[in-house]
């Protein structure tokens, strides 16, 4: 009997993290259900999960910066991403009707991306909660009549609420991107072209536009620039970048060039890019 791949989530099931995971792994997986990022980490280094699936940045909010910081400290491997279209539906319990709402639940980034709805029904008293999912589970466990969740689909579909008005997010083309974390790089992927690499260099002139001419020169698509400070040291980064190539020797040679100009280089993870939303 096959195992099954267990993947830890940050919040529970039907939360966004478990959509991402399902959509890159299908449904025929466990999910590991946590309480902060960190706790996913920690999941994954004690063995009690084969992958992390976490999310690295949104098209709305932005880079989850703490989320590069854990990456790189537990030096786990990127093996893989997906992006995942945000859809936001409003759902309560079957039988409850709009004009029963006074309250609406939700993450409190969840509340911001739907602030066209709430202004259309000033009425409706918004409830900053720890997780869209939670939220709707929520409302599930206590039977409350009075209040919607803001959620995705699959929420309402593992705890019986009825979807009262779909997509209500103010942005229809809102994604978030998530990383695929594994504790080593054993497995050799067939088709790479995509990494995500970290590494810092001198304070001086040039320095960094020395490192980016070297990709620009061998034809390696720079498709991502973080920058993050280096705690405890005043003027000093780390650049956490993300690329994309057709030719490997190419690749190769410009990671050869930039180890020269660089200090604790680090290829966080190649794997195959994964945008389709």
């Amino acid at each position: 009997m096959k195992k099954e791949t267990r993947v830890a989530i940050q919040g529970i099931k039907a939360s966004f993290h478990e959509e991402a995971a399902f959509k890159f792994f299908g449904r025929d997986i466990q999910t590991i259900e946590c309480n902060s990022f960190k706790q996913t980490c920690e999941s994954l280094e004690k063995g009690d999960a084969d992958f992390v699936i976490m999310a690295i940045e949104n098209s709305i909010a932005g880079s989850l910066l703490p989320n590069y910081t854990l990456i790189r400290e537990y030096n786990f491997a990127v093996v893989g991403e997906v992006y995942l279209a945000i859809q936001l539906n409003l759902m309560a319990l079957p039988g409850v009707k709009f004009e029963d709402i006074k309250f609406a639940t939700s993450h409190p980034i969840a509340l911001r991306q739907c602030v066209d709805f709430f202004y259309d029904y000033p009425n409706i008293q918004v409830i900053e909660g720890s997780d869209t999912a939670a939220c709707a589970k929520k409302i599930r466990d206590e039977q409350l009549t009075d209040t919607v969740a803001i959620a995705n689909s699959l929420a309402a579909e593992l705890y019986g609420l009825n979807i009262i008005e779909r997509r209500i997010e103010s942005n229809k083309k809102n994604y978030t991107r998530f990383l695929i974390l594994k504790s080593d790089k054993t497995e050799e992927l067939t088709e790479i072209n995509k990494a995500s690499i970290c590494f810092q260099v001198g304070n001086h002139v040039g320095a960094l536009s020395k490192v980016l001419n070297i990709f620009a020169e061998q034809k390696v698509n720079l498709t991502k620039i973080q920058s993050m400070p280096v705690l405890g040291k005043r003027n000093e980064y780390y650049f956490y970048v993300d690329m994309e190539w057709k030719d490997m020797e190419k690749y190769d040679k410009a990671i050869r060039q930039a180890l020269k100009y660089t200090v604790n280089f680090n290829i966080m993870g190649e794997y195959q890019k994964n945008d389709k939303v």
